[in-house]
């Protein structure tokens, strides 16, 4: 029996967000539903897609192929989004793309080379700005794209006259210095000292949020930016909740992540002015290139 493609994206989830459990916290869905998912995939294609040992579960060479295969459906469903935003004019002009750090670092940047490369006549200002500056811009109609994070949970309320269109969801990760035990539940981390974000971030709401499961949380010091985070956790300061994004590349030395059920997701968000002119053709070019970048990520 054919496969059905709708389980393909339960495959691709597995694969980038590293196992069921954080699958399941990306996909908002329980780890049983990931589970059931995978399974009718495998009896439908009759293979193992999936290596399940004591640390997690791995994609076998044959859930490679079909996770390969949901990334390149990704592909041309974003592609043919080009060929349509190609339909309304030439693709050039200026686009002003506003965002912040691990956005911009992640999936902004990047994607500007290919931009280059495909759209020669498109000119992408980008600039790092706080979400209300952000926004402000956006209303005023001096940004066309504004990135924006929001928490799994947070009010997904857009102001009329705009659109949002999600970017990536990526699952939140324990951040632990090295007096801290590595923990396989929420609850195991009771009692623990916790680095404070920012209020009004999406971590800020986040870790509140996992203090509704874990107890009242004792907290110490307050961070905005991530690379700040992790370097009070290398000096034994707290135990930090950031997103995956935060933690690509080479970490500080004393610093463990984790990852236990309950910590949830956060979604990177690309917010656009939505009028019968707008987006314009080479913005949505922009929007689509973003797409295409943040589907290429593996959040390890």
């Amino acid at each position: 029996m054919p496969a059905d493609p709708r389980r393909l994206s339960f495959l691709l989830a597995v694969h980038r967000a590293g196992g069921v459990l954080a699958a399941a916290d990306v996909l908002h869905v329980t780890p049983s539903a990931v589970s059931q998912q995978i399974a009718r995939l495998e009896a439908e294609e009759g293979v193992a897609v999936l290596d399940r040992g004591p640390r997690g579960a791995t994609l076998t060479a044959a859930g490679r192929v079909l996770a390969e295969a949901a990334e390149r459906i990704e592909s041309e469903l974003v592609e043919a989004r080009k060929q349509l935003a190609a339909l309304g004019g030439e693709l050039a002009g200026r686009v002003t793309v506003v965002g912040f750090q691990t956005a911009i670092r992640a999936v902004l940047a990047p994607a500007l080379g290919m931009l280059a490369e495909r759209h020669g006549g498109i000119e992408v200002a980008v600039e790092e700005r706080e979400s209300a500056d952000a926004l402000r811009r956006l209303r005023e109609g001096d940004a066309d794209l504004v990135l924006i994070e929001r928490d799994e949970d947070a009010d997904a309320h857009t102001p009329r006259g705009q659109q949002d269109v999600v970017l990536l969801e990526e699952p939140w990760r324990l951040v632990l210095p090295a007096s801290v035990a590595t923990p396989t539940q929420l609850s195991d981390l009771a009692g623990v000292t916790w680095l404070e974000s920012q209020p009004g971030t999406a971590a800020a709401r986040a870790l509140a949020r996992v203090g509704t499961l874990v107890g009242p949380l004792t907290t110490r010091h307050v961070y905005y930016d991530f690379d700040v985070a992790l370097a009070l956790v290398a000096a034994g300061q707290g135990v930090g909740l950031l997103p995956a994004l935060a933690l690509q590349g080479d970490l500080p030395d004393g610093v463990t992540v984790a990852t236990v059920p309950g910590l949830g997701s956060r979604r990177l968000v690309v917010r656009h002015r939505a009028t019968r002119h707008e987006p314009r053709p080479a913005v949505a070019a922009v929007l689509d290139e973003l797409l295409t970048t943040a589907a290429t990520l593996t959040l390890t």
